[in-house]
């Protein structure tokens, strides 16, 4: 294995200052009253490109050669490392070609290609693209400058853990999202050549766990498919250079699922008024799986780059799993007044209507019972009970359908 040195993240610390904001530590009320603990979250959000990836690929160009730089940058990326390189690649006046997955969010395509660079959607998922990049590679000469699986870039991500430790120095515990595994074997690196006591957690989705799955076989493995919201990290293999450094620096391994995402979008955005991607939620959504008490935690925010139908997809969804939208079919005799007698029970109850569906054909006696379908907004799970209770009451026998608005 190579070294990791003190003396390369330094450097690396130096020269991505040039493009990236030291994005300063965010103490967190609300997720340390939830979970015991002093949490702070690293806003990478913030940054100029709106992820991480611009501190690892403005470094990594920054090590390469004027021949190398001259004759062409290019890579695969779900988005994030994308828009890194292109901004380094304007910053240094050369060109930049981008492999994109089809299913890449429009924001993420639009501003990779403000930035200057030629983008090509090619392929499903990360892998797919990152073949077709290497074809390019060599079919043009580009130079490869790899998202995750190479350890200059691995070095500029590490910086992160530079900026954490300056301004917590006792901080116990940094949390990780996991892709590929670059960003993990920056942070845990140079976190445990500054403080062998911190401990390094990092967390994927459950169902694009590759770097999980391989540490438990001892070498890496590939996923026969991925399947989560968390598009950022949704990698089947994990980097076959850097996974030596994850499996002796990462101190372990936190799963969530995607519905946990959307809820962690939710309270991102109610009680820290920050819209961060999905992928860069994984540390916040692991903070209910995270043992311990009475530490100092830091959740890394990789990144905020979210479409507007993406945003709106999952805050509705946040709403339904939350109670705070949800829908209950109840059945009514189809004469006149009845309506108003279901509505003037939820009234009472202070229920919001937000939607209603009349479905005569329930029944072959329209005159014995119809359905009507309502969804409502309610303040919560105990308002959400006291709303079907009160219909019970009235006789209605509401059951909950689990739709959407």
């Amino acid at each position: 294995m190579k070294e990791l040195s003190l003396d390369k993240f330094e450097e690396a610390y130096e020269v991505v200052k040039e493009v990236a904001s030291e994005t300063k530590l965010i103490y967190s009320d609300y997720f340390s009253a939830q979970t015991n603990n002093k949490v702070y979250l690293k806003p990478e959000n913030m940054q100029l490109t709106g992820a991480y990836k611009l501190r690892g690929a403005y470094y990594k160009i920054s090590t390469l050669t004027e021949e190398e730089r001259e004759k062409g940058l290019i890579t695969a990326s779900a988005g994030n490392h994308a828009q890194g390189v292109a901004y380094a690649a304007k910053c240094y006046g050369v060109k930049a070609v981008i492999v994109m997955p089809t299913t890449t969010p429009l924001i993420k395509v639009n501003r990779t290609k403000g930035y200057g660079a030629e983008v090509i959607l090619q392929g499903d998922v990360y892998d797919e693209a990152c073949a077709y990049a290497y074809k390019l590679a060599e079919e043009k000469g580009y130079t490869f400058v790899h998202p995750f699986d190479d350890l200059d870039v691995a070095t500029g991500q590490g910086t992160i853990a530079m900026e954490i430790i300056k301004e917590q120095p006792l901080v116990d515990y940094i949390l990780v999202p996991i892709g590929g595994g670059g960003l993990a074997t920056g942070v845990s690196a140079l976190a445990k050549l500054l403080n062998p006591k911190i401990k390094v957690i990092g967390v994927e989705p459950a169902g694009a766990n590759c770097m999980q799955e391989s540490i438990r076989a001892g070498k890496v493995q590939t996923l026969d498919r991925v399947s989560t919201i968390a598009d950022g990290t949704a990698v089947k293999t994990p980097g076959t250079n850097i996974f030596p450094y994850v499996s002796k620096n990462l101190d372990g391994i936190i799963t969530v699922e995607d519905e946990e995402l959307v809820v962690a979008f939710l309270d991102m955005v109610e009680n820290h008024k920050m819209i961060v991607e999905n992928s860069g939620l994984l540390t916040v959504a692991a903070l209910k799986h995270l043992d311990v008490k009475n530490k100092k935690v830091v959740s890394i925010l990789s990144g905020g780059n979210m479409d507007v139908i993406t945003m709106s997809s999952v805050v509705q969804q946040g709403l339904v799993l939350r109670d705070r939208i949800f829908t209950v079919s109840v059945l009514l005799p189809d004469k006149p007044g009845e309506l108003s007698r279901v509505s003037d029970v939820i009234a009472k109850q202070s229920g919001n209507v937000i939607k209603l569906e009349h479905n005569q054909f329930v029944s072959i006696n329209r005159n014995a019972a119809v359905e009507l379908r309502i969804t409502l907004e309610a303040y919560g799970t105990e308002h959400k009970n006291q709303i079907i209770e009160a219909l019970n009451q009235n006789g209605y026998q509401p059951k909950v359908v689990r739709v959407g608005i």
